[in-house]
């Protein structure tokens, strides 16, 4: 009798079910698993039972997930989905891509035992189900609020969160990371990394896929496909072999017969150089895919996204495969909720979208304006061309405009190359992203002075998002950059004027930064002009204070000095407008104060008032200076107003600040 793995079916049952477990090899079917697997198989429930009712409110944690038949998970899929679109509606976020992963989600948390198993996701803001399912459903009514639920997974808030992962393409690092720590310590839990298709246009996760394939670790990687690019050729001959490569019998059997054919001299070699490429016809036809399995990393799919069995299957055979696994799931953004499903743009991402007299809304107009007339200006975004205000631009330039997904660093570079060639490219990201190309920044385009012009939306504190999105190091990190330039608009009419002296300029790197909040209107009178600061208020010199309030702070500084007019304190005002370099004109006028105050929305350390402050010390070193900012830290969520007074930001906080130094 041939030997087989403990526990594997007896001689002439071949075809049954091989043990969930961990560890060894089979006479027969390759490596097997020595301890049973904890999470629960799948088992298609076709009970002719009554269905009873499952009501959201009664799932406190995954394991009440565990018995529910396929009409109760349907049932329940709706309430989650109806209860989503209310929370959304009332505090925003992130409606669609969490529409989109009910199901899946679901699926998880029925095959797999979190927090025992370690679930990530990528990016956090599908997580809104995965909140629900994992005792946080009473609090989500004060999803992004202020000292509520955060919009991301939260190691604070749950055991059953790794990760925030806000920030795209990194979580199949984390899960090499954890998986490698599993395999060194001699744990058995199983790490599932979610990605969307999105996620897997960044450079980091292709780093991650290698790695994860050369290290053979056990991880299960669900690839949410929503319909990107990733999606192969679907007919009736690819769906059977999805069938049969999801197999993991199959598969056994598969590597048995090519090592038998290795085994037999000169007919076995022709055997397996056919049975290979056979197997690399079909994949080229029927998987684009496969270059997975280039990586060392098993395939397994597509599926369907929104079908509970089927995911549930997909995912118990993918922990019988050795090594990591890939497991293709196709799903539908904003699905059951109509007004997601017909319009895309407004409701996949985050639903606060462009608002009407926004920063964002002056940028879109003067971009516009100005490549009407400069055909050599470009656009380029990561992933954002609508929330950075470029649909309209795309649609007026479609052959100039380009969204490279989600790979800051590819976006800087790829600027770079069209700078060289002549182009005048004009990279619109977020604050808090456009730091994870720093190094490109600096060296790809700072280095050759090349002229670039980045316009950094969500600038300062942010709000909702939490501390994975205020835009506070930009200053700090730009600042620093060799030749660049950077503004700070202080009105809508401001961040206009800036785009056209930016494109003007054509000797280095330049930066626009703007807040989220919106923008005050002023006539053009009170607009500056090129590289010069603007003075707000008279020339007085028996001013006592002068107040530098940079960009949206400026409205601050302006009340501040009502404040202190009332207290008898006489105060100059002044709108910086251009952060580096420093206008001189400004710094002279500064020096002859007794305090010169500095006020930004960005960190103090390293920021606009340290400059002023190390400026001040050689041309003034009798003046005082107070630099007031946002201190170092991750802060968490919540309304920008309030957190700018919980700074002392506020022009009330300002007020107090400058009484208290002047005694």
């Amino acid at each position: 009798m041939v030997p087989l793995c403990p526990g594997h079916p007896e001689p002439g049952r071949a075809d049954g079910p091989l043990p969930r477990t961990r560890g060894g090899t089979c006479t027969v079917y390759g490596p097997y698993r020595s301890k049973p697997y904890r999470s629960k198989p799948y088992r298609p429930n076709r009970s002719s039972r009554l269905v009873r009712t499952v009501q959201l409110d009664s799932i406190r944690s995954p394991g009440d997930l565990r018995n529910l038949g396929p009409d109760e998970l349907r049932s329940l899929a709706a309430e989650i989905r109806t209860r989503v679109v209310d929370a959304v509606s009332r505090t925003g976020g992130h409606l669609g891509s969490n529409l989109g992963v009910v199901e899946l989600t679901l699926a998880l948390h029925r095959v797999f035992d979190s927090p025992d198993d370690i679930i990530l996701w990528d990016v956090g803001h599908q997580a809104y189900v995965h909140k629900m399912l994992t005792g946080r459903l009473d609090d989500f009514e004060s999803l992004r609020q202020a000292g509520g639920l955060s919009g991301y997974p939260s190691r604070a808030e749950s055991p059953h969160d790794w990760i925030e992962n806000s920030h795209a393409s990194t979580v199949l690092g984390y899960a090499h990371g954890l998986a490698t720590a599993q395999a060194l310590t001699g744990g058995d839990r199983r790490v599932v990394a979610v990605i969307g298709d999105g996620g897997m246009t960044g450079g980091m996760a292709f780093e991650g896929l290698n790695n994860l394939g050369h290290s053979k670790l056990a991880v299960t990687v669900v690839l949410n496909d929503n319909g990107r690019s990733y999606a192969p050729t679907v007919g009736r001959l690819s769906e059977s072999l999805i069938r049969i490569r999801a197999n993991p019998t199959y598969m056994r059997r598969q590597r048995r017969l090519e090592e038998l054919a290795e085994q037999m001299p000169w007919v076995g070699e022709i055997l397996e150089r056919s049975i290979s490429a056979t197997k690399a016809a079909l994949r080229e036809m029927f998987e684009p895919t496969a270059f997975f399995e280039a990586l060392g990393v098993h395939y397994l799919g597509p599926f369907d996204g929104h079908d509970i069995a089927e995911i549930e299957e997909a995912l118990t055979n993918a922990v019988e495969f050795e090594g990591p696994v890939v497991v293709h799931v196709l799903t539908q953004k904003g699905r059951g909720f109509e007004p997601a499903e017909q319009d895309p743009v407004k409701h996949m991402h985050d639903t606060s979208g462009v608002k009407p007299g926004s920063y964002t809304e002056a940028f879109t107009e003067s971009l516009i304006k100005a490549a009407e007339s400069r055909p050599e200006v470009v656009a380029i975004t990561a992933a954002m061309p609508d929330s950075t205000g470029l649909l309209p631009f795309r649609d007026r330039f479609p052959d100039r405009c380009f969204d490279v997904g989600i790979a800051e660093q590819h976006a800087v570079t790829a600027a770079a190359g069209m700078a060289m060639g002549g182009l005048r490219p004009v990279v619109a990201i977020y604050s808090t992203f456009l730091t994870r190309a720093i190094d490109q920044v600096n060296l790809d385009i700072g280095l050759y002075g090349l002229p670039v012009v980045f316009c950094l939306d969500r600038a300062g504190i942010t709000g909702d998002d939490g501390p994975s999105h205020h835009g506070l190091l930009d200053m700090v990190l730009l600042t620093k950059v060799p030749g660049m330039t950077v503004f700070a608009p202080s009105s809508y009419q401001e961040l206009q004027q800036m785009l056209n002296d930016a494109l003007d300029i054509t000797d280095g790197p330049v930066s626009i930064r703007w807040s989220k909040t919106e923008a005050p209107h002023v006539d053009w009178d009170q607009v500056g002009r090129g590289m010069d600061a603007r003075r707000v208020t008279d020339e007085d010199p028996d001013a006592q204070v002068c107040l530098l309030g940079v960009g949206k702070m400026l409205a601050v500084a302006v009340k501040a000095a009502g404040l202190l007019a009332s207290r008898g304190v006489t105060a100059s005002v002044w709108d910086p407008r251009v952060v580096r370099p420093l206008d001189p004109g400004m710094l002279a006028d500064a020096g002859r104060h007794g305090l010169v105050v500095t006020i930004e929305d960005g960190i103090r350390e390293g920021g606009f008032g340290s400059a002023v402050q190390d400026a001040l010390s050689v041309s003034a070193p009798d003046a005082r200076v107070m630099v007031l900012g946002v201190p170092v830290g991750h802060h968490a969520h919540g309304r920008p107003d309030d957190l700018l007074e919980s700074f002392g930001l506020d022009a009330r906080g300002v007020a107090d600040s400058v009484l208290q130094r002047l005694g």
